[in-house]
């Protein structure tokens, strides 16, 4: 099995609810995003187009990071997947400079670090973040998610890397990554691509998806079809 995704930029509302979906399940800091976007206006009024692109880690066949990584902490899963053995990391950030598409994130401080102030919004009225902390039990942050903690740390911490997992954890137990089950318009599309006959095969197919930067030679496993248009003339 080689698990990839497909993306259908016309399908692609630009609301950005997989970045959000994917924010709140794994449980990722403020100023790190796995799900992230690129979006683009060219042309001069009254003649302008807009193009927005949904970004990720594209679980490379070739990935930059893997190679690049002196203690093995960037590996390639059975499964096709590029994951992260926390354990592992030293925080170096060879894989952060070598990713071509700048997709992994370093925490340069403790994550979360907002939810450790005593000091309420308004004194006397709203209860401080760390008193909402310890009310809810939390850890880090009151809304996290315990069940990332299933194959990877529910809170990455300070001076390691992080990025996309394709939400392993999630397809372990059968099911869709976040992003994927939070698009309102069902543009993301994730299954086997050693398969020619499942839905992500058949849609390359289709409509000759192509991945982003191929010539940075690290043959991506997410590829986009048709296109993202705005167009006001």
């Amino acid at each position: 099995m080689k698990l990839g995704m497909v993306i259908d930029l016309q399908k692609c509302v630009g609301c950005g609810g997989c970045n959000l979906a994917c924010k709140t399940e794994n449980n990722t800091p403020e100023g790190v995003a796995w799900s992230h976007h690129i979006s683009q206006t060219t042309g001069k009024f009254p003649d302008v187009n807009y193009s927005y692109v949904p970004t990720m880690c594209n679980h490379c066949d070739n990935a930059a990071c893997v190679e690049v990584c002196p203690k093995d902490a960037m590996y390639k899963a059975d499964n096709g997947l590029t994951l992260h053995d926390i354990d592992k990391c030293i925080g170096c950030r060879r894989c952060e400079r070598a990713c071509p598409y700048k997709v992994i994130s370093f925490n340069k401080g403790a994550p979360h670090r907002n939810w450790q102030d005593d000091t309420p919004l308004l004194e006397g009225a709203t209860s401080s973040p760390k008193e909402v902390l310890q009310i809810t039990g939390a850890k880090n942050s009151p809304t996290e998610n315990p069940e990332r903690g299933d194959t990877y740390a529910v809170t990455r911490p300070r001076r390691t890397i992080e990025k996309c997992t394709m939400c392993d954890h999630r397809q372990n137990v059968g099911l869709k990554p976040a992003c994927v089950e939070a698009c309102p318009s069902g543009a993301r599309v994730v299954g086997d691509l050693s398969n020619p006959d499942s839905e992500v095969s058949r849609l390359i197919r289709m409509h000759q998806g192509r991945p982003l930067m191929p010539e940075a030679g690290t043959k991506p496993n997410v590829y986009y079809i048709r296109s993202f248009g705005v167009r006001a003339s």
